[in-house]
């Protein structure tokens, strides 16, 4: 993918300030079509190279430079998620929405970085970890069409013309999209409260107090970790409390040197998990009422970029000749290693 985002030697950009002030509002929205920050900015950044691909002359012709750069960083995140379902059919075990940090949890680790993804990336209710995992349910269609319409409130005209549908049919797979999120959304409660029930779970943890950390699990309580096939995860998701609490604490008694920090994690109270100064996990979590019901750990490094990390922490406890994207031969891949970093 190129990566030219200026104007060449020679050429005059007299609008740069308003081409390059799009660059936020076009990577909200790539996110958000996406559920991954690094292909967003692939993205936008892409777009912005077709931008300057052009002669002064054609740059002219568009009326509207702005609207150019949204329909076509939405065409564009429509034509990745079309090829996403087959890479995501050979992507090793579950996969998750790269999680970002708030404003102060951010830490640099490239010289030079611009800003930080609280920066890029506004963090409310359309990039929590629940909701982008709905998005992640939908045809490429319904999901561009709902963020473009709902989310970014474009009218179906301008839908329909990414889309390549009629602005009655783009209407169907918005409304159809809503379904979606409206059957899976829990009823909202007060943001004080969730964090208050995340801040007991992490507590149980540390205490390895299985029994409190069960009262906290919904009975019908679901855990799913994405390692990505680099670093030891549950292939599948863990179902039922005393389940999902068990490998929990299989996990606490396994590993050492751990601190467990409460974060905000895409705008929602979290968990990241650091081990020897590096993030190795971060938690999202869906609290109904006051239970857990959803637990969602990412430890694909490759998705924690954006967080804390000295170092990268390896797998290890690998049996000789077991492959980084292969289960234990014979074992549950829903089971924790008997030694290594899986937390």
């Amino acid at each position: 993918m190129t990566t030219r985002s200026g104007p060449g030697p020679g050429q005059s950009d007299p609008d740069l300030s308003a081409i390059t002030s799009e660059r936020h509002a076009l990577t909200n929205l790539a996110y958000r079509m996406l559920g991954s920050l690094a292909e967003a900015e692939d993205a936008v950044q892409e777009v912005y190279a077709r931008w300057y691909a052009m002669t002064r002359q054609q740059q002219q012709a568009i009326e509207s430079p702005g609207a150019w750069l949204m329909k076509v960083t939405s065409r564009l995140c429509l034509d990745i998620l079309s090829s996403a379902r087959l890479r995501r059919e050979r992507y090793v075990g579950e996969w998750l929405p790269e999680p970002l940090p708030d404003h102060a949890e951010w830490v640099s680790h490239q010289p030079g970085a611009e800003d930080d993804p609280a920066d890029r990336v506004t963090l409310d209710e359309s990039v929590s970890m629940a909701f982008l995992i709905v998005l992640d349910s939908m045809t490429p269609a319904e999901r561009v069409a709902f963020v473009l319409h709902d989310v970014f409130g474009y009218p179906f005209t301008d839908v329909a013309e990414i889309v390549g549908r009629t602005p009655g049919a783009s209407r169907k797979l918005a409304s159809s999209a809503r379904q979606r999120i409206h059957a899976a959304r829990p009823p909202a409660g007060p943001g004080a409260h969730e964090a208050g029930v995340v801040r007991d779970f992490k507590q149980a943890w540390e205490a390895k107090d299985i029994n409190a950390l069960i009262r906290l699990l919904d009975p019908d309580a679901v855990m799913t970790t994405d390692g990505g096939g680099v670093v030891a995860a549950a292939l599948r998701p863990i179902e039922g409390r005393e389940k999902l609490a068990r490998y929990a604490f299989g996990i606490a008694d396994r590993v050492s040197d751990v601190t467990i920090l409460e974060r905000t994690v895409n705008g929602q109270p979290g968990l990241v998990v650091q081990q020897a100064g590096a993030t190795v996990t971060v938690l999202a979590f869906t609290v109904t009422g006051n239970r857990i019901t959803r637990i969602w750990a990412v430890r694909n490094p490759e998705k924690l970029r954006s967080w804390p990390a000295e170092r990268q922490v390896p797998l290890t406890g690998m049996r000789p000749g077991q492959s980084r994207r292969s289960p234990a031969p014979g074992g549950n891949d829903t089971t924790p290693p008997a030694s290594g970093s899986e937390c």
